[in-house]
């Protein structure tokens, strides 16, 4: 049969669809360019771009893809859009996966498959490039991180640009590596692309430019009653779960096309999916939560932090926070908690000498017996002889160059001053504002990482994870991005933490889907440790979280607010905080095994 496509009227048809993408194009760069010069607008008036972001970079990568498309199609007639369509739909299903937009995380037990179709088909393809394929690999992980993470440019133009983009082609890596085994070893071909992915996402926790928003696990955050098993296997149970649901989806797809029964294939996706969701109901149901409680009052003092929380006074901010939280205070209160950052600069080694560490001391001198918690920017002058750090700063005083380092803190500190004050120095820092990844390689940035706001210097970590004790309880003291890391998060437990504190900053991102991911995903530390969870947050949302991942007491965006609560302290141990990501270091030693074998396969057949 002759293709359509080579008919006479071909011509017309290829130019007509070409006069139409370019005509969406340039309509959708305008678009952009509206908006590029309203964002910036709104930036010179210091207001801020809520969602504006979201359809910048879906305009602006969209016009870019159509312009392809339409380049390609002038080259070659007889190309087809279907590659463009699975690539895309692919992108959106797992973008809308995860809490933010759509609360769907459904949508991830088949967000692979059309690119697994997209796979299969351009393998069966006659001179079908590899390369090719790839782009619109890239295209649908482009599409799956803005969706998601499209709030990054909201802490500037630069590093939302950055995050999406680069991890998008990261993402990518693990996709470079499926393709070159199956091609060698194709019985494994799909086996290693899981091993892959999960090693990626492994990897993607413990560099220094880790990004472990988009670990697929992530995606079931918002509804913890459905992933009560995390206490097991962490997120990469969920992120191996999602893989292995699109696989059976995927070959239920290709039993279908090849006019086979389904019946067999679809009853093991449908037992995959029903069955962790029934044990996991099950265990939800059936935990209670048991031990000794604590008194617990939150504050959200609620400062803009791009310009209030660094211009408005700190004692004027001390006041709000005096103002929210004692009408809350009793002697039945055990800690107050603030959030990150809530002042500074204070020497590490004596936080109640500050000023305003004072003012607070005098200000809740009628609770002796409570404890105040609170993030700090802080400082540590180096001793003569003392080691340094990759975080050593300089500065002149008294015509001496004094060595120092600055940190983000979180300090305990008793309001009987006969208990000394205990500090944690923040250890897992924000690539860029908080840390230059491999500045010995990439010197030559340094004016770069400024731009995004970063710092070149970095801020001093501590080796090991600590907890703050007393007679009341042991508390883990969890400073805002160090909150997404599972396996890091049980190294809190492992030292002894009963609950956990979660001290934050969320709303550089505005009134956005990020603040909301980030408050979902501690219910999913709560889960795996079943530890339970007290959140503030300068403002975002802070909340109360239970050993089973329920969110109580969550406050709005934008609200100067104290919340009062129990948590209930534990001591048991869970296999996941006994054991860790053990599934992605399975998944490691397979993908090393695995590259290996395709390796020496591909040089045996040349």
């Amino acid at each position: 049969m002759k293709n359509p496509l080579l008919s006479p009227t071909t011509g017309t048809v290829s130019s007509s669809l070409r006069q139409r993408l370019l005509v969406a194009s340039l309509l959708l760069l305008v678009f952009s360019a509206g908006l590029s010069y309203d964002m910036f607008r709104l930036a010179a008036a210091e207001q801020l771009w809520g969602y504006r972001p979201l359809f910048w970079l879906l305009s602006t990568w969209t016009a870019v893809v159509l312009l392809r498309y339409r380049w390609q199609r002038g080259r070659d007639s007889d190309f087809s859009g279907r590659p463009l369509l699975l690539a895309t739909a692919s992108g959106l299903l797992l973008g809308l996966g995860f809490p933010g937009l759509v609360p769907f995380p459904f949508l991830l037990l088949v967000g692979w498959v059309p690119l697994l179709v997209l796979e299969a088909e351009w393998r069966q393809k006659t001179g079908a490039r590899k390369r090719e394929l790839l782009g619109y690999v890239f295209h649908a992980l482009v599409l799956w991180n803005i969706v998601a993470t499209y709030w990054v440019m909201n802490t500037s133009f630069a590093a939302g640009l950055f995050a999406n983009f680069v991890n998008s082609f990261l993402m990518c890596l693990p996709w470079l590596l499926f393709l070159f085994t199956n091609r060698h070893m194709p019985k494994l071909g799909y086996a290693s692309l899981v091993a892959y992915w999960l090693t990626f996402e492994y990897m993607h926790l413990n560099w220094e430019l880790t990004w472990p928003w988009l670990t697929l696990g992530n995606g079931w955050a918002q509804y913890p009653s459905l992933v009560q098993w995390y206490a097991y296997t962490g997120v990469f149970g969920g992120s191996l779960w999602i893989w292995l649901s699109n696989l059976y989806a995927f070959q239920w797809w290709t039993t279908a096309r090849q006019g086979q029964p389904t019946r067999t294939v679809a009853s093991k996706t449908m037992a995959l999916v029903l069955l962790l969701l029934v044990v996991s109901v099950v265990l939800y149901a059936s935990y209670q939560e048991r031990g000794k409680t604590i008194d617990v009052v939150v504050v959200q003092p609620n400062y803009e932090p791009h310009y209030q929380k660094f211009s408005v006074p700190e004692e004027q901010q001390l006041n709000r926070v005096l103002a929210l939280s004692k009408p809350l205070l009793d002697t039945q209160v055990n800690y107050l908690v603030l959030p990150e950052t809530t002042y500074g600069f204070v020497r590490e080694e004596d936080v109640w000498e500050a000023q305003l560490s004072g003012k607070l001391y005098r200000a809740l001198a009628e609770f002796p017996h409570l404890k105040l918690v609170t993030g700090l920017n802080a400082y540590h002058d180096f001793r003569p002889g003392e080691p340094r750090t990759e975080a050593t700063r300089q500065r002149q005083r008294g015509g001496q160059t004094i060595e120092f380092e600055i940190m983000n803190l979180a300090a305990q500190m008793p309001l009987n001053r006969e208990i000394p004050a205990q500090t944690y120095r923040k250890s897992k820092l924000v690539p860029g504002p908080e840390q230059f990844p491999f500045k010995q390689v990439f010197f030559f940035m340094e004016s770069f990482v400024d731009d995004l706001g970063g710092t070149t210097a970095g801020l001093g970590i501590q080796p090991e994870r600590s907890v703050f004790t007393s007679e009341t309880a042991n508390i883990a003291p969890v400073i805002c991005y160090e909150s997404i890391f599972g396996e890091y998060f049980t190294g809190y437990v492992r030292a002894g933490a009963q609950a956990a504190f979660i001290m934050t900053n969320d709303g550089w991102w505005d009134n956005t889907a990020g603040y909301r991911q980030h408050l979902y995903y501690a219910s999913l530390r709560a889960i795996e440790t079943r530890r339970s969870i007290a959140r503030s947050a300068n403002t975002g949302s802070s909340a109360f979280i239970n050993q089973r991942g329920d969110i109580s007491q969550a406050t709005r965006y934008n609200e100067a607010v104290a919340i009062r609560g129990q948590l209930t302290l534990n001591d048991a141990i869970t296999f996941y905080v006994r054991w860790g990501d053990i599934i992605a270091r399975i998944a490691l030693f397979s993908s090393i095994i695995l590259a290996l074998n395709t390796f020496v396969k591909a040089r045996i057949k040349k």
